[in-house]
């Protein structure tokens, strides 16, 4: 198949490199240059221009956030000259943006398909993601033997493609709750002199097993908050985006602001490019507990 391929961060260089190794024919596009020289060395092709990634039967794109996504991608004129069948966003947006877009793109005759995605970088270089899709059938079952290229599951979650996004941005809250609920568990058993370790090995082994709290946990317990997989101004993306999404279908999400105020705390105090579990050490600051590495 031929695709154009847009955005080739963390997650969209080990995607692209899937497609590839999968022998569709691959083009890509990126705002700096140095993924696309990486990503050409695989087997790709560079892109003039987001008019030749759009020459290309599907485009798939995956734009850090709202802003991103509109600016670099809703302009009418490129979605008027386009001669693909359908563009795959497989970003995580607001649900206005999803109903935007979609609208956008049916308006200049463009197939429109939401699939945000579960699973890290690392999950994404082995091809293992999990694919939350939602749109036209018809464009799912077009699109599904590079989903299975790029993922080992797609779930299907309506015909609305803003279906998907809310299903991704429900998935992010929770990841979000654990991570603060481990931290004040841990910050609770540092404070009466129990390895954070221990408590997360005990917890995780029996009542919380599973990869959020394992991971996580142990990264909290630990303080190993780099490489990030996840980093904490994206982890307030998420949360504001659940936080909107909830105000939008007068849906309360109390705990929403205790997270989104955690996010802006780690944020002002210089952890805005440490994976998100570093919002660990806004609990132990509330705590009175000492500083990483102190």
């Amino acid at each position: 198949m031929n695709v154009g391929f847009v955005g080739l961060g963390a997650m969209g260089r080990g995607m692209a490199a899937n497609l590839v190794r999968a022998g569709h024919a691959v083009q890509v596009w990126n705002r700096s240059p140095g993924p696309v020289a990486e990503l050409v060395a695989q087997g790709a092709s560079e892109a003039a221009g987001l008019e030749a990634v759009f020459a290309n039967d599907v485009v798939i794109s995956i734009l850090s956030d709202d802003a991103a996504f509109e600016s670099v991608l809703l302009d009418p004129r490129l979605l008027e000259g386009a001669a693909a069948t359908v563009h795959v966003n497989m970003a995580t947006i607001s649900v206005d943006l999803a109903d935007r877009a979609a609208a956008l793109h049916a308006e200049h005759g463009l197939g429109y398909l939401a699939a945000p995605v579960m699973g890290r970088s690392d999950v994404a270089a082995a091809g293992k993601l999990n694919i939350v899709a939602a749109g036209d059938s018809g464009l799912l079952d077009h699109v599904e033997p590079l989903f299975a290229a790029m993922g080992q599951r797609t779930w299907r979650m309506g015909d609305r493609p803003h279906q998907a996004n809310v299903v991704k941005i429900a998935g992010n809250f929770l990841i979000a709750c654990a991570i603060e609920s481990v931290a004040e568990a841990c910050a609770l058993a540092e404070a009466r002199g129990i390895n954070s370790t221990d408590l997360v090995d005990l917890l995780t082994s029996t009542i919380f097993p599973g990869v959020i709290y394992t991971g996580y946990g142990s990264m909290v317990a630990e303080r190993r908050y780099e490489p990030a997989g996840f980093r904490v101004v994206l982890g307030l993306k998420d949360v504001s985006l659940a936080l909107s999404a909830g105000a939008e279908a007068n849906v309360p999400l109390p705990f929403g602001s205790v997270l989104r105020d955690s996010f802006v705390d780690a944020i002002a105090h210089g952890d805005a490019d440490l994976d998100w579990a570093a919002v660990a050490e806004v609990i132990r600051r509330r705590a009175g507990l000492a500083e990483a590495g102190s």
